[in-house]
């Protein structure tokens, strides 16, 4: 297990598998995955049998499967991700996991690895989580706006611990289902004070017209 996982406030980096995906994860948000790729369904195994998370950083350059080789060659990903932690899985054929994850910690990585089979292993610290801030009352609005967007998706794609009135959850609900391009996502996760993320939301949402 990670030491971070465990409470320790330890800096030294522990080891990680890394899933670079097209998409941004959110501490609290849920993240279902399709998975076929052999390297990726042997990590999912291990992550099961061990009961431990795995990462997911945003991949900048290179695709999301392909061989080892190309993997090598091209891959490059955001130096932070979120871990990804396995709730819920299920086989409905051989050789195809579905899984949903729900995301936990934030975690900066700070050299990686590519093995022969392709698989992406981080040497990555938790980043400590944002403080603690009740929902301001000017943003009061964004939280209505995102009541909204929670009862057209549905409350089953959400993870059951909700907080409307806690500012990170609020901000971080918003930055992953509003249609704001990945690279504003991630700045949405790397940034470390909710106010200033929720500002940066409420200027989206006016300039659009939603609030």
């Amino acid at each position: 297990m990670l030491p971070f996982l465990r409470g320790a406030s330890s800096r030294e980096p522990s080891a990680l598998p890394l899933f670079p995906l097209k998409t941004v994860l959110f501490p609290g948000g849920v993240l279902p995955l399709k998975v076929f790729e052999q390297r990726y369904v042997t990590m999912t195994k291990d992550c099961l049998r061990d009961e431990r998370p795995f990462g997911v950083c945003l991949l900048t350059r290179g695709e999301e499967v392909g061989d080892a080789a190309k993997v090598k060659a091209e891959l490059a990903f955001a130096p932070i991700g979120t871990l990804a932690r396995i709730v819920s899985w299920d086989m409905p054929q051989l050789g195809i996991l579905h899984l949903r994850t729900e995301g936990e910690t934030r975690f900066q990585v700070k050299t990686h690895s590519v093995g022969d089979d392709g698989l992406v292993t981080g040497q990555v610290v938790a980043l400590s989580p944002e403080p603690a801030c009740k929902l301001p009352e000017q943003f009061k609005p964004l939280a209505n706006f995102l009541d909204l967007l929670i009862s057209r998706v549905g409350k089953e794609n959400f993870a059951p611990d909700q907080a409307p009135d806690d500012a990170s959850w609020v901000g971080y609900r918003l930055a992953e289902l509003l249609p704001l391009p990945l690279g504003i996502k991630q700045s949405m996760l790397e940034i470390n004070d909710s106010e200033v993320r929720l500002r940066a939301l409420d200027q989206f949402l006016r300039q659009q017209g939603l609030l």
